[in-house]
């Protein structure tokens, strides 16, 4: 498959989390009469990888997350030579579907930003978590994602269910980490809409790229041991 191709993918995978993921918490989650709540923005989520994994797994490998790149690269599952292009995709992708989502949310008489599904820790924290639950939660929380990712994808795995758990598993760290941090485990999505919020989910946004590699870098050097055949 060819680079663009791959890349093309990766930023219409991003595009669709951020804008099925995120276009849930701010447009349906407190709707009035058909708000679809907590669980309902976690599944969301969940859905846009399941459905992107089944679209984009054959032609990019359907990674729409930079911690995902980086812990497939740790794990010796991915070139570091498309490190670089595939991050760059995702994050555009994130920004794009953040704006389209600016666009139509905006277009609602009376609409006020809040916090436009962005990332945060103290006052910004869902629950008003620390900095260093905030950190704990989304080290801890991507290098299970990943671990899942890892797993799920090895070639002794059944074939064709990877998408399923990986989509459940990222149903279940949403389910974890909303109220703590909004659930990040992934910097392109939360880069996406810390930019049209601005303020201070940009001046947070560091937590949300760092913690994520580096659970991610982590499960990557663990699934290199754990999955080893010996």
């Amino acid at each position: 498959m060819s680079m663009s191709k791959k890349l093309s993918a990766e930023f219409i995978g991003t595009f669709w989390l951020v804008l099925g993921g995120c276009g849930s918490a701010v447009l349906a989650a407190g709707f009035p009469e058909l708000g679809i709540g907590f669980l309902g923005v976690s599944l969301a989520f969940g859905l846009t990888v399941l459905t992107m994994a089944f679209a984009i797994g054959h032609i990019s490998g359907c990674h729409i997350n930079p911690a995902v790149s980086v812990g497939l690269w740790v794990g010796g599952r991915f070139p570091a030579s498309e490190l670089l292009p595939y991050v760059l995709a995702q994050v555009l992708g994130g920004i794009a579907g953040a704006a389209i989502l600016y666009v139509i949310a905006t277009g609602q008489p009376g609409f006020e930003l809040g916090g436009f599904a962005s990332n945060g820790y103290g006052e910004h924290s869902p629950g008003g978590y620390s900095l260093t639950a905030a950190l704990v939660t989304e080290v801890v929380m991507t290098f299970m994602f990943l671990l899942i990712i890892l797993g799920a994808t090895d070639k002794r795995a059944p074939v064709g269910l990877a998408p399923v758990a990986i989509g459940l598993g990222l149903t279940l760290v949403h389910l974890f980490s909303v109220p703590v941090t909004n659930a990040s485990v992934n910097p392109a999505r939360s880069t996406g809409v810390a930019l049209f919020q601005g303020g201070w989910a940009v001046s947070q946004l560091w937590l949300f790229w760092i913690a994520p590699i580096i659970g991610a870098a982590l499960a990557g050097l663990a699934y290199k041991w754990l999955g080893s055949e010996d």
